[in-house]
């Protein structure tokens, strides 16, 4: 089913949302390049007993991409605001990736707010992460992303891709959601956002944010963590990592999934959400 997003300024900015179903609350929180189309398989699977909040980040889809503080902070306090204009007292918080540390973030900054938590793939838990979001925090980045961004450029991968299709190749789910996130790179607006967005929390050497001291310093709600046993983005390891910090965390590894794996099995995490909703 089509996604329908509304829209609500929020200090002068853009932020577009989608509102649906009803029932108690699960705030959808993508990653980096995300959008809320990286929830849109799961959404239908669970919004008839659930109300699903789904935004696009600051930077990100539909929303506007402004100059200034993309840091987990600013970011959480978005949603937080979010909520607020909603009506909203508490949420599930699910967060992928980026949206795992901003997620972790929220809870910190707002733990009243946050029934539970979910975090999938997500970022803050070690320092490993890929080498092309490494990439990103290198100068003139943006100047390399301009060019092999371009309309140009993909316009001819895409073509490369459909021949490829022609004799039997079949792109991966991370491969599909890796490069819509990239196609949206054509725009100078999305390019700085996302560099914004990427040295905010990673540098050459890997991600610079971790949410060990964090977790260890307050009593965490119940905690559901949901990785893919093939991610190359960041590495299994880290779900590991969390039982570390949240010794009573929920681990759920998806065998053959990569980076996504709520969208390589949809029907499995939708299934897995609603037991853990049902059950804490």
């Amino acid at each position: 089913m089509p996604l329908s997003p509304s829209t609500m300024t929020l200090h002068g900015h853009e932020l577009s949302y989608l509102d649906k179903g009803d029932g108690p609350v699960v705030l959808f929180v993508h990653g980096i390049l995300g959008s809320q189309h990286n929830w849109a398989r799961l959404i239908d699977l669970i919004d008839d007993t659930q109300r699903v909040v789904v935004p696009d980040l600051l930077g990100h889809g539909q929303s506007d991409k402004p100059m200034g503080d993309y840091s987990l902070s600013s970011h959480a306090a978005t949603l937080r605001d979010l909520l607020d204009r909603l009506g909203i007292e508490t949420v599930t918080l699910v967060g992928h990736s980026l949206g795992g540390g901003i997620a972790m973030q929220f809870f910190y900054l707002f733990p009243e707010r946050v029934e539970r938590l979910v975090l999938v793939s997500s970022g803050g838990l070690g320092r490993e992460v890929s080498l092309s979001l490494r990439a990103a925090t290198l100068p003139g980045a943006e100047q390399v992303l301009g060019v092999v961004a371009s309309d140009w450029t993909t316009s001819r991968l895409e073509k490369l891709a459909g021949l490829a299709g022609k004799v039997g190749w079949k792109p991966a789910v991370d491969v599909n959601a890796t490069w819509r996130g990239f196609r949206s790179l054509g725009d100078r607006e999305s390019r700085r956002a996302f560099l914004a967005t990427a040295r905010a929390v990673i540098d050459l050497g890997g991600q610079t944010v971790s949410a060990h001291r964090h977790l260890l310093d307050v009593q965490p709600p119940p905690t559901l963590v949901v990785w893919g046993s093939k991610d190359r983005v960041i590495p299994v390891d880290h779900a590991l990592n969390a039982q570390e910090s949240v010794p009573q965390a929920r681990v759920e590894i998806f065998d053959g999934a990569g980076h996504f794996p709520h969208l390589d099995d949809p029907t499995r995490f939708a299934a897995l959400l609603r037991e853990f909703v049902t059950a804490t």
